[in-house]
């Protein structure tokens, strides 16, 4: 039941994320007066719909997508030109035709195509946008309404004496030990360190700070245990500690030994989990997942080679490879109903939460780029039909007709042939071979 429900969360989040990226191209439409005939989420026979205005709303069958139609997408053409034949000719065409058929007597002007070029990029871009928006929400909610994932100012456990660096795991302390600062001032595992010093913890990499700054200072420290507040003194041990890199690996020398440096020590360790953050951290948080899914995008034909390899059982599924949204709801599955200590509800609704905003990551991101049918596709055209009118301004020309984006009719059916086929190979895969999370 619990597999159901984060497969459920899941879906109802790329719903909810694809009707406001429509909602984000509907808006501005209608502002700038264009005609909106249908607003529609999903793809495929349709499930629901009414009919508000001159809009209708609607809900169809498949739900990996969605669409407003937008009455005059594509200009006429130049009715001067010679009328080419052929097979691309003909798809051409029938673009502008559909596109003709659907514009109201009377109401030319509503067209698309007669926005001017700034207008059609917001109208472009508001898609897109509104996923970006929709990500940074769900990353303040989870980092200031729940936290990030990492070490807490709980402690996990006490370290009963002082063992020199390098000791094994399994060392025990002996008669002979120094005894560990915290164990001396009577810290427990499970107490909560509120104050050091006199000054509270915001977390558990300012508290490691203040602690290695106190060698040898006796310090005031405050803990919460069993929800009472005890007070103590502490007197971190100066004592050699190995270095650690931005990443909490060790940082080795030369010879492989780790390099250490003289800290002060108090003999504790964390809980993981989850801990409140500011709300500055989140721009830093969206940036790091836009670079992400940047990487993804610009090597998604390398990963798709090796995709079609594990589809054909010449190569094991590598865990970091690309997933689809069947991988996504076996994710959202496992984050629902997995039992490992420690895993609470709390960090899993923060997982989900996540997932959904990486999500609309992958919907900013995957939408921009320069190819018809996607927004992207239409962001090049805009700025074209731009530069071709900013160009005819400054030369003193008359103002361009606008771009004939129905020309890349063809590129557009390719590039959803080739999306399509893509996607039936990620979902294959990821039902025979599934990147298993957990």
């Amino acid at each position: 039941m619990s597999y159901l429900v984060g497969v459920l969360v899941i879906l109802a989040g790329l719903l909810v994320s694809i009707a406001l990226h429509e909602v984000g191209h509907m808006v501005p439409a209608k502002r700038f007066g264009v005609r909106v005939s249908q607003y529609m989420v999903g793809f495929g026979p349709t499930l629901w719909s009414r009919t508000r205005g001159e809009t209708e709303y609607g809900l169809k069958a498949i739900p990996l997508g969605g669409y407003v139609r937008l009455v005059g997408m594509y200009p006429p053409g130049d009715p001067r030109a010679e009328r080419k034949t052929g097979r691309i000719a003909e798809l051409v065409q029938s673009a502008r035709d559909a596109s003709a058929e659907e514009i109201v007597p009377g109401e030319e002007h509503r067209a698309f195509y007669n926005l001017s070029a700034p207008k059609k990029l917001v109208v472009m871009l508001g898609g897109p946008f509104m996923n970006l928006v929709i990500a940074a929400v769900l990353f303040t909610v989870v980092v200031v309404g729940f936290g990030a994932f990492g070490p807490t100012t709980t402690l996990a456990s006490v370290s009963q004496c002082v063992l020199p660096v390098g000791a094994p795991a399994d060392a025990e302390c002996t008669e002979g030990s120094e005894l560990a600062p915290a164990a001396a001032a009577g810290l427990l595992p499970g107490d909560t360190i509120v104050e050091f010093g006199g000054v509270a913890t915001t977390g558990w990499d300012e508290l490691a700070a203040q602690i290695s700054a106190a060698g040898g200072t006796p310090t005031e420290v405050v803990v919460e245990r069993d929800g009472q507040r005890v007070e103590s003194v502490v007197t971190p041990v100066v004592a050699d500690r190995p270095t650690t890199d931005a990443s909490g690996a060790a940082v080795l020398d030369s010879d492989g030994e780790p390099v250490t440096r003289s800290v002060g020590f108090l003999g504790i360790s964390p809980t993981q989990g989850l801990e409140p953050q500011p709300v500055t951290v989140v721009p830093g948080m969206l940036w790091d997942r836009l670079v992400q899914t940047a990487q993804v995008i610009v090597t998604l034909p390398e990963r798709m080679v090796d995709i079609t390899q594990v589809a054909f059982g010449l190569e094991e599924r590598d865990p970091t490879s690309v997933v689809g949204p069947v991988g996504v709801g076996r994710f959202a599955g496992e984050i629902a109903s997995v039992q490992i200590d420690g895993y609470d509800t709390a960090l899993r609704t923060a997982d989900l939460i996540m997932m959904v905003a990486g999500l609309n990551i992958a919907l900013f991101a995957f939408n921009l780029i320069p190819l018809l049918p996607l927004d992207g596709g239409h962001v090049v055209g805009a700025l074209y039909e731009g530069a071709r009118r900013q160009v005819a301004r400054v030369r003193g020309r008359p103002r361009p007709a606008p771009a004939d984006t129905a020309r890349m009719m063809p590129l557009a059916y390719g590039v959803f042939v080739v999306m399509a086929a893509m996607g039936a190979l990620i979902a294959y895969v990821d039902v025979v071979r599934p990147v298993q999370l957990m």
